[in-house]
Order: C-alpha cells, then structure tokens, then sequence
C-alpha cells in the first residue's frame, strides 16, 4: 500500500488525534473513531491510494472500491447502534476530486456502489444518527454525492482549494456552449455550478463557512472553530432527528384515530 496524504487524510488525523483506523476496509477508505461534543463520533474519510486496483481511482477519487466500502462502514455503523437510544455522529470528511469513472468500472457497475454509499448516508439519517459533512477540500460531481452530500449538515473552509461542482469548468462550457466567463456567472445561480463556495452559503446550502487559517496543516485556533462548528452541527441534527420523530409519532396516532373512526363506522 503506498498513500499520499490529502485534505481529508490530514483532517481525520487532526479531528480524532490520530485514532487507529478501522482494520478490514480498502486502503483507500480510512475509519476513525472519536468524539463530538463529549460523545462518540464516527469519522470517514477518502484518501489517495497509489497500488489502487482502479487506476483511476489513485488519486482519491470515488470509485468501485470506496463506494461500495462507505456503503458497508456505514450501514454497520447504523446496525451497531441499531437498539441504542442516542446514535453516534457520522463525519464525512470531505476531499473527493472526482468519482473514478472509466470502462472497467462502469462495467462492473461503478453507478451500483456510488448509489449504494449514498443510500447507506441517507438511511444513517433516516436512522437517527446526526450527520455531518465536512468539505475541507474539492466535493465534485457523483464522488460528492456518494460521500458527504446525504448529510444533515455541510460544513465548508472558506478557501481557493474548497470547490464544489458538478463538473471541471472548462467541460462544463463546453456542454453548455458558453464561456468560461458565462459559465461562472450562471455559477452563481444554480447550486449544483457553484464553483465558488460562497454560493453555497448565500443560496443557504451551508450550516457553516468556516475562515481557515491552516487547511492543510491547521493549528489549535483553527482546530477550535472547525470542532465548535462540528458540535453545532451535530446539536442542530439531533434536535432535527427528535422533532421528526414527534411528527411521526403523532402522525402514525393521527393514522390510528382515523382507522379506528372508519372501523366504527362500519
């Protein structure tokens, strides 16, 4: 196994002080264990890996491999804390420059294991468990989509090496027959084109927008406010959690009166 470090990489080494990583998985899907606010937290992050089966996925792409390995980390996550009554947090750590499309992998059904990750996100959320997507590098295309985008809540560094879009801006033109130039201001009107990540934040697809000072070798101050924006995020996904379940329940009450009427009825 031969890995370069990514964003993600030193992100998930910083935001669990270096936690031993899960044992089993593809060396190009790190898992760590550690906490937000004061509760277990579960971290996951994509990251490079040179000897990868997939040579289009070197370089921390979202490829066979990593989606079907997000798919499994987290549906155990959410069988292990299936009968507890709080849920741990999932951190997406976010760093994914593209998803690994190429002939093989689309033969052996690449679009299968990005949609299976992101159902196993969006079930996690489904399940209780808060959460949160960390953007401390590029979240493009279908590589985004199968890690991170599922989340309750996003959390971006406000920096030049934080992108997030559907495509690389140069093909992007090319498909819509503008400029480069057009292209970045429709950008700045459609979401899934933002290629400046303070669009997000504007159009309000962000929790947080975060002044980084050190992304890629961050020091305590910067360390402090991604951990604050973590546990606000996590805060604001279990009081989502617990007020849709009192919607719920009160709806399948509701359901319950309404079938008991018509039985009476009858």
């Amino acid at each position: 196994m031969s890995q370069k470090l990514n964003r993600a990489a030193i992100w998930l080494d910083k935001l669990t002080a270096n936690a031993p990583r899960m044992a089993g998985l593809c060396a190009s899907v790190q898992v760590a264990d550690g906490s937000v606010d004061g509760k277990a937290a579960r971290f996951i992050a994509v990251v490079p890996d040179e000897n990868n089966h997939y040579p289009r996925a070197k370089g921390g792409e979202v490829g066979l491999l990593e989606g079907w390995t997000l798919a499994k980390v987290v549906s155990e996550t959410i069988a292990e804390d299936a009968e507890k009554s709080e849920k741990r947090a999932i951190v997406a750590v976010i760093d994914v420059p593209s998803q690994a499309y190429g002939r093989r992998e689309e033969a052996f059904g690449i679009h299968q294991a990005l949609a299976g990750a992101a159902a196993a996100y969006a079930n996690a959320r489904l399940a209780g468990h808060p959460v949160v997507g960390l953007i401390v590098g590029k979240a493009m295309s279908g590589a985004f989509l199968a890690h991170g985008y599922q989340a309750n809540r996003l959390i971006a560094f406000n920096d030049s090496g934080v992108m997030i879009h559907a495509m690389g801006k140069e093909s992007a033109a090319r498909i819509t027959l503008r400029t480069v130039e057009a292209l970045e201001k429709l950008a700045a009107t459609i979401p899934p084109m933002a290629y400046d990540i303070s669009n997000y934040e504007t159009l309000g697809l962000l929790s947080a927008l975060l002044e980084i000072a050190n992304p890629e070798a961050p020091q305590s101050d910067d360390m402090d406010k991604v951990n604050a924006a973590l546990v606000t995020a996590v805060r604001e996904a279990r009081t989502d959690n617990t007020l849709k379940n009192r919607l719920n329940a009160k709806n399948r009450h509701s359901s319950a009166l309404v079938r008991e009427r018509m039985r009476a009825a009858w």
